[in-house]
Order: structure tokens, then C-alpha cells, then sequence
């Protein structure tokens, strides 16, 4: 699916990402300074990566039906989607643990959740990674270093 000529997967994929990366970096914040504010503020970028991340699978689940299904790119689109909801869930797990807590701050298994939810990105991004570049998938098939605007191109509508 495609907005202005460029598809939506890839333009929401940069939320999850990076809400769920700035939490565990402010998990680590907080491990090292005990400052308050720094769970609170772990907790509210949980939830916002947890939302943002079903809206980019979505768009992303669109985009893999248009993909053969004999094909290699086929089998890592399923293992991408997979970790990456298996990654939501356990941040989500992991702000549900927060949310009993005294003032959100995070305990071992919550944090444990979180550092796995995002070594899991990690596997699932680089699977992203492998069908787009590797793969080439989603790639217009007028790319080129001289290609003609999105927006004007005829494919783009």
C-alpha cells in the first residue's frame, strides 16, 4: 500500500522503532541514575511503540500478500512478522508488569522483557533489512539512480 507514491510500512516502521529503543535506554538511565522520571517515561514509550508497531504491522501484512508465495522472500516476510509481533508482545508484557509497580519503575522481569523485546527487533529489523535491500521488495521497478519523481511517475498511482 502506498501513500504519495512511496509505500506506508516502511514510513511507520521508524515509530515502534524508535519509541521501543528510547525505553530501554531510558530502562538503562534509570539503572545508573535512579531517577524517577526515567520509568515514567519508559512506561508511556512502551505504550506508544506497543500501538504504533500493530499500525506498521498492519500496513506490513498488506504488503506480504503481494508476495509469491514459493518464493525465499516469502519465508523471511513470515519470520519478520512473527518476531516483530512476538517483540510486541513483550513489551507489552513488560508494561503491564510496570503498571503494578511503585512509581513504574521496572523490575527484573520487566526489564528482562524489554532487553529481549529489543535484541528481538534487532533479528526482525535485519529480516526487514535482508527483503528490502538484500531482496530487493518494495523497491519501485522504475528505481534508478535517475528515476523520475514518485509523485509524477505513473506507477505511483
Amino acid at each position: 500500500m502506498k501513500l504519495l507514491g512511496h509505500p506506508i510500512h516502511p514510513i511507520l516502521i521508524v515509530f515502534p522503532l524508535g519509541l521501543f529503543s528510547t525505553a530501554v535506554l531510558f530502562d538503562i538511565l534509570f539503572l545508573l541514575t535512579s531517577i524517577p522520571a526515567f520509568p515514567v517515561t519508559a512506561v508511556y514509550m512502551i505504550a506508544a511503540g506497543a500501538m504504533s508497531g500493530l499500525l506498521a504491522m498492519s500496513f506490513g501484512l498488506l504488503d506480504m500478500y503481494k508476495i509469491r508465495r514459493d518464493t525465499r522472500a516469502m519465508n523471511i516476510a513470515g519470520w519478520h512478522s512473527i518476531g516483530n509481533f512476538f517483540a510486541i508482545e513483550l513489551f507489552s508484557v513488560s508494561w503491564i508488569v510496570r503498571l503494578s509497580a511503585p512509581g513504574y519503575a521496572p523490575t527484573l522481569p520487566a526489564l528482562v522483557l524489554s532487553f529481549a523485546g529489543a535484541a528481538t527487533l534487532l533479528i526482525s529489523g535485519w529480516l526487514g533489512g535482508e527483503l528490502v535491500y538484500r531482496l530487493g521488495l518494495a523497491v519501485d521497478e522504475g528505481a534508478n539512480m535517475d528515476a523520475p519523481n514518485s509523485l509524477t511517475h505513473k506507477s505511483a498511482r
